[in-house]
Formats: structure tokens, sequence, C-alpha cells
């Protein structure tokens, strides 16, 4: 026997859930299927178990995508407000950590708890650890194989997310369903991820490992002044994995360690003061121990700081603020936090998420080209895609 929904929403994460809330409270009859054995499996890991739900100051700037209008929309019609607005009636505790993150104060749990809470006020059905084999268009919709028999629907949302995090269950299902009805992908690569180092200046930095600094790292015009993490297999931190969304194989990206300090004139003060230190003392009080050990031998530099003319300084502060590395690459998809690039935003309407070409057809959330900076900025992306979809439908 074949099921008959409004709706039916591929994917309980993020976007799926909000998506389906919206539908569902506007007296839609809704279905959500998942092949996971619990919803909002990525929102439960996120923010180290806490989930940075939202940033206040999400906007199109803080967005890659091959049309960076696009995201303007949603994002407008659905704020972090709005969201907090959502979590504030349930009752779960937040607080904000630097640069606009916010976070829950107990468990990321709180805010799956929340949105199954939502949608079972709005009467959604849910079907977890269900396979789907088919989609087709019908005349007037869409026929759904799964693992439970046909089901069919007048709208149906691909909300299956991208590539990253395969261990989640993370697949391109929703990148195989746009080609099936001939939609464009722009190119997907992993984002928000640590990037690796060639194995000769790997083993140079392996004394580094799980030293973490302030600093900021450059890749063109672009910029992130966050932490930076040497790590066994490279670099991570903030600071990298925002840069992870620019960089391309081949490219050099710069790194400037303590970037509101001037080690330069530190240097030069505590040759002053007491010329027959070494450069490396000054140095540790400023940078780890281990770390001012790696610049002084890398750059040569024995003796006293008296020995050290200005050049010689400068040279040495150069390469701390000024430290231009070539990555290997990065650690892929299985660390990724995002999945870069998607269903090209060409192919959607910005106000509804619907493909052009399909009626019916909707595209939410991470398969989409549209990819947030590190810090709640991709889920707010996912209620906004969410929210307006649920809306349209």
């Amino acid at each position: 026997m074949t099921r008959k929904f409004d709706v039916v929403v591929l994917g309980a994460g993020a976007a799926g859930m909000m998506c389906a809330i919206r539908a569902g409270g506007r007296g839609r009859s809704v279905l959500v299927i998942d092949h996971a054995r619990a919803p909002g499996e990525k929102i439960r890991i996120s923010g180290g178990g806490r989930c940075n739900f939202t940033n206040i100051h999400a906007g199109a700037k803080n967005f890659l995508s091959a049309n960076p209008h696009f995201a303007k929309s949603a994002l407008a019609r659905y704020t972090p407000r709005d969201f907090l607005d959502m979590v504030e009636a349930h009752g779960i505790a937040w607080h904000e950590k630097t640069l606009g993150q916010l976070f829950c104060d107990e468990s990321a749990r709180d805010i799956i708890r929340m949105l199954l809470s939502e949608m079972k006020a709005a009467n959604v059905v849910l079907e977890l650890q269900k396979q789907v084999t088919t989609v087709e268009k019908t005349l007037d919709g869409f026929r759904i194989g799964t693992s439970d028999g046909p089901v069919e629907a007048l709208s149906l949302v691909i909300a299956t997310g991208g590539k990253s995090i395969p261990k989640m269950g993370a697949t391109g299902f929703a990148y195989d369903i746009a080609r099936q009805f001939g939609l464009k992908i722009v190119e997907t690569r992993p984002a928000l991820v640590p990037l690796t180092l060639d194995p000769n200046l790997l083993e140079k930095l392996s004394p580094l490992s799980g030293i973490g600094v302030p600093a900021e790292i450059r890749h063109g015009r672009t910029a992130f002044r966050e932490a930076l993490l040497f790590t066994h297999r490279g670099l991570s931190g903030p600071s990298i994995l925002q840069i992870s969304s620019y960089w391309r194989e081949g490219d050099e990206i710069t790194l400037a360690i303590e970037p509101d300090l001037d080690i330069a004139a530190a240097l030069k003060t505590g040759r002053k003061a007491n010329g027959r230190q070494a450069a490396q003392t000054v140095l540790a009080e400023i940078l780890p121990k281990r770390l001012a050990q790696f610049f002084v031998e890398s750059r040569g530099i024995t003796g006293h700081l008296a020995d050290l003319s200005d050049k010689a300084i400068d040279s040495l502060a150069g390469s701390i603020q000024n430290w231009t590395v070539r990555p290997a690459g990065s650690e892929g998809y299985r660390t990724a936090e995002v999945t870069l690039g998607g269903v090209d935003t060409s192919e959607l309407d910005s106000k509804t998420m619907q493909a052009k070409a399909v009626p019916g057809l909707y595209f939410i959330g991470e398969c989409v080209d549209v990819t947030g900076w590190l810090g709640g900025y991709n889920f707010q992306w996912a209620w906004a895609s969410g929210y307006v979809c649920g809306e349209s439908l």
C-alpha cells in the first residue's frame, strides 16, 4: 500500500527538521525519512557537544557560494534572533562565546529535543533507519521507494547534507538526486578542515605538535585571526579551519603568530636590557618554549642577543609573523565540518529553495552551494533555508 503525504523530507538533520516544523505548522502532512538511527547526529556532536547553534552576526558576507547574493533572502527572513526565540521558548540556557557564537549551556541534545518537540506539535511523522531506493517524478508529485514500501508526495525536499564526516552517515545522495533531474553541481570539496603538510616539513614541525597560539592566517586577501594548532598531521585550529575553505591545492598560506604583538620590538628591548641573554630566552616569554626554540634554531641563530643586528632581529620576527607555508592537502571529508560547493544556486529559487526546472523539488541546507564560516553560520543557513522552504510548501 502506498502512503501519501503533502511533503516528504529526506534527511532528519538541522535543515530537514526545521523545514518539516514549518511545513507541518502550516497544516501540511509531512513525513521525514532518514537512514540514521537517531535524528540530528551532526547537531549532537557539534560545538564539543554543546552545539554552536547560530551566530548573531550571520549575514551573506559570512558565506561562500558561486553566487554570493543567493543566501541573502533566506538569511533575512529567518534570523539568528528568530531561532533564539525558539531556544528561549523551550527554556534552553545558552551563552555567547567569542565572535558572536551562541552555545547551549548544557548539551546539544537540548536542541535536538527542542526540534523533535516542535515536529511533534506540528504532527510531523519521523521515520528512522529507512533506506530510500528510488525517487521518481509523477504527474502530480513524486514517488519515493523506501525499504518500508513506496511513499507519494506532492513536494519532495532533499535535506541529506553533504559528504562531510562520512562516519556519521554522510553521503553524496543529494547530488545524485540533483543530477538525476538535470541540475548542475558546483564542484564539492572538504571545508572547515585541518590542513596537512608534506613529510619533510612535518618532520621539522613534529616537536610542536599540540602547541596552540593566537595567529592570523592569510590566503590572498582573506584573513582570519583565531587560534592556530600544530598537530601530528599538520595545522589545525579555528584559523586554519576558516582559511581551508578558501585554500586550494598548490596554494600558499601565510601565518602571523601572535599578530597583536611587536616581536621585533620585544627582542630589541630585551637586547637593550640584557644583551647577554639568548634570543630564545626573550621569545620564550612571548611564545611557548618549544615554538621559540624552533624559530631560533630554524634561523641558525646562536650566541647572545647583543650579537644580533637590527636586520637579523627583524628577519627572525618576520619568520614568526610572516611565515609562508604550502600545505600538502587537507584531512578530507573524514574530519571536514562541512562540504564546500553542492547544488548550483542558479538552479534554485532563493526565496523558496525550489528547483526552477522541477516544480515540487527542493534542496536545502549543506547540500546547496552555500557554505558558512566556522562559528554557527552553517547552522543558521540550515535553519534559514529550511524555514523558507517550509514556508513555501
